[in-house]
C-alpha cells in the first residue's frame, strides 16, 4: 500500500484549533502506521509534539500562517482595527502564497490537504491538483461578515475566505457550529475531546495545593489582573486556583501554574472542580467531555459568542460572570453560584477524532 502524506494547516488563532487538530492527528497516526503528516502552523512545535507522542518520526512541523484570526488585546478582548490591517496585508499576499504552497505541496508529494481553518491552503491544493478538506466549527468569512456590514474595507477579505473555502472537497463540521453554508458538502463530526485523567494527588504534591478545598482552573492564555484584582483573588481562601503556563502570577499562595509538559491541560482540567474561562470551542469541548461546570465571561466583537453561550447552556452546569468582575478578580459570587446551578440533561456523543481520521484516509 502506498504511504500517504497529509499536509495539515492549523491556524494559530488559538490553542483550541491546535488541540482539536492533534485529537484528529493522534487518531490518524495511531490507526495508520503508514501515514506521514506535515503540519504547517505558527503554534509552538513543542505544544504539538507534546500532544502527539505516537508520531514516532512521522510528524514534520513547519512554521506558516495563512490567516490572521482575530488580533487579541487579551484572551477576551479583540482589536478589530488591527485585525483588518493584518487581513488586508494577507489579501495582498494571497496569490504568491497560493503559488508557493502549491509548489511546496507538489515537492513534498502530498496526497491530501487539510485546513483548520485557513482558506489559502485549500486554494493551493486546487492549484496543485490535490483534494482538500476543511475542519472547523466556524469559518472566517462568517466571523468577519458583521465587520463588513460596518466597514466596506472588510468586503474583499470576506470574499477571499469564501472563495477559498469553496475549493474544499468537503467540510468536517464540528459540534457547536453555525450553518457554514459557504461549504457545499459537509459531514458532521461528533465531539473530538476525550476525558482527561484526574491527577489531583500528584498536582497537590507538586503545587502544595490543599486537596480538601475547591479547585478552580483559570483557562486563559492571558488575563490582565492588576494588583487590586490579585489581592481579591488571594482573599478567596476557600479555593485553590490553577493555570497552565505561560499564564502565571508570582507570590499568590492560592494560585498555581502548571507546566503542560509535566501534566497536560486535559488532566489539569479533569483534576479541578470547575473552570473559569471565555467561551471557545476547545474549552467547551473539554468541559463537556469531562463534565466540568463552567463560569464564563462574555466576549466582545465575536459573532461566535452567542452561539457558544447557547451551546454551553445546553450541555454544562454554568454561571455567567460579567467581564468587569472577572478583570477585577471578583470571582467569589460566581464560584458560589456554580455550586447550586442546575445540571443540563443533554449529552454529546464522542468518537469524533476517529471518525474524522477515517474520512481523511478515504480521501487521501
Amino acid at each position: 500500500m502506498k504511504k500517504r502524506h497529509i499536509a495539515y494547516y492549523v491556524t494559530a488563532h488559538g490553542y483550541g484549533h491546535g488541540v482539536r487538530s492533534c485529537d484528529i492527528l493522534g487518531a490518524l497516526l495511531a490507526a495508520h502506521p503508514g501515514v506521514k503528516v506535515t503540519v504547517t502552523t505558527d503554534l509552538p512545535e513543542s505544544f504539538l509534539r507534546s500532544r502527539l507522542p505516537c508520531a514516532d518520526g512521522r510528524l514534520n512541523v513547519r512554521p506558516g500562517a495563512f490567516d490572521v484570526g482575530m488580533v487579541q488585546k487579551d484572551s477576551i478582548r479583540v482589536d478589530v482595527a488591527a485585525t483588518l490591517d493584518e487581513a488586508l496585508e494577507l489579501l495582498a499576499e494571497r496569490d504568491p502564497l497560493i503559488d508557493y504552497e502549491a509548489e511546496m505541496l507538489r515537492g513534498e508529494g502530498a496526497d491530501l490537504v487539510v485546513a483548520d481553518i485557513p482558506s489559502i491552503p485549500l486554494e493551493a491544493a486546487a492549484e496543485a491538483g490535490l483534494p482538500s478538506v476543511a475542519v472547523g466549527n466556524f469559518s472566517w468569512d462568517w466571523i468577519y461578515e458583521p465587520f463588513a456590514a460596518r466597514d466596506p474595507r472588510w468586503r474583499p477579505v470576506v470574499r477571499m475566505f469564501a472563495d477559498g473555502y469553496r475549493q474544499a472537497k468537503q467540510l468536517l463540521k464540528l459540534p457547536f457550529s453555525p450553518a457554514m453554508s459557504t461549504f457545499p458538502k459537509q459531514v458532521e463530526i461528533p465531539l473530538l475531546a476525550k476525558p482527561g485523567r484526574p491527577r489531583r494527588a500528584e498536582l497537590a504534591r507538586q503545587s502544595g495545593a490543599d486537596p480538601a478545598k475547591r479547585w478552580i482552573l483559570l483557562s486563559f492564555t492571558s488575563l490582565d489582573w492588576d494588583a487590586a484584582a490579585l489581592r481579591a483573588v488571594a482573599a478567596l481562601r476557600d479555593f485553590e486556583f490553577f493555570t497552565v503556563m505561560p499564564l502565571a502570577w508570582d507570590g499568590l499562595a492560592n494560585v498555581h501554574a502548571v507546566d503542560r509538559q509535566s501534566i497536560g491541560f486535559s488532566d489539569v482540567l479533569a483534576s479541578c472542580d470547575a473552570v473559569v474561562t471565555k467561551p471557545g470551542y476547545g474549552i467547551l469541548s473539554d468541559c463537556v467531555a469531562n463534565a466540568k461546570p463552567i463560569v464564563y465571561a462574555e466576549r466582545e466583537n465575536f459573532i461566535e459568542y452567542p452561539l457558544l453561550e447557547r451551546e454551553l447552556k445546553r450541555y454544562l452546569k454554568n454561571v455567567h460572570i460579567p467581564a468587569a468582575d472577572l478583570y477585577a478578580g471578583r470571582l467569589g459570587p460566581a464560584l458560589a453560584a456554580i455550586e447550586t446551578a442546575p445540571v443540563p440533561n443533554k449529552t454529546l456523543a464522542g468518537g469524533g477524532a476517529e471518525k474524522a481520521a477515517e474520512i481523511l484516509m478515504e480521501l487521501s
